[in-house]
């Protein structure tokens, strides 16, 4: 994830991603993913002047493991849809690095995008615009749901992927 190589970024993602996918039909994908990252802001917040503001952080952070299963559907050349959900295990530690809690929270991602097939179709590249959707959030503490609760529980953003195909 490039956000990982922000210079002094005040909430690093240490963001990292593995997918393995398999091609079921000519148009159909199921993926496994598994996800590890770090936030400190609410997710809901969108992009502008509140992103990433003084003041909205948590006090804290959160650590996510997220295994994740996906499908994307291929309609006509490369325009593709997909949905992801993505199973976040949550450990929450306040602003000494102490554990608060554990949680969980149902992401449910949908993208629209293209395929760009490169190399004699070998390596892929999928820029696309997606939602995060999570309707099922448990063990939030309470010092992070005074900070979260004025923002929604949907992020829309930029989506890119890029792989090799064996």
């Amino acid at each position: 994830m490039l956000g990982n190589f922000i210079p002094n970024d005040q909430n690093p993602p240490e963001y990292v991603q593995l997918n393995i996918g398999y091609r079921i039909t000519p148009k159909d994908v199921i993926s496994l993913e598994f996800k590890r990252s770090i936030y400190a802001w609410p997710l809901g917040i969108p992009f502008g002047p509140s992103f990433d503001a003084p003041g909205l952080n948590y006090p804290g952070h959160a650590r996510i493991l997220a295994p994740t299963i996906g499908y994307q559907r291929f309609w006509w050349k490369g325009v593709y849809t997909s949905v992801y959900a993505l199973n976040a295990f949550e450990k929450y530690l306040d602003q000494d690095d102490k554990k608060i809690g554990n949680g969980y929270t149902l992401y449910l991602n949908f993208h629209l995008g293209y395929q760009f097939k490169f190399f004699k179709n070998r390596f892929f590249f999928e820029p696309a615009i997606g939602c995060s959707y999570w309707p099922v959030r448990t063990n939030v503490p309470e010092s992070f749901k005074l900070v979260e609760k004025k923002w929604p529980n949907y992020f829309i953003q930029p989506g890119l992927h890029f792989g090799f195909n064996f």
